[in-house]
């Protein structure tokens, strides 16, 4: 397992204390959710990239009018 060193101000650090105290869990495990949220939103992004760069710009705009239509 890692380490990592991460300087912020000391209101922020108390702050993110006393929010991790009150979901009952360490500072650590806050900044490990923290990081897992980060990077389930990267790959989220990034399997958009991959799947928009096979796809057609003008057929998805055509779905998406069709779809706005029908909302």
């Amino acid at each position: 397992m890692s380490s990592v060193t991460l300087r912020i101000p000391d209101s922020k650090h108390e702050r993110l204390k006393q929010y991790a105290k009150e979901q009952g869990i360490s500072l650590n495990r806050l900044f490990d959710e923290f990081a897992t949220v980060a990077l389930a939103q990267f790959d989220a992004k990034t399997r958009f990239e991959l799947k928009a760069a096979k796809g057609n710009a003008e057929k998805g705009l055509q779905l998406l009018a069709k779809l706005d239509k029908e909302l």
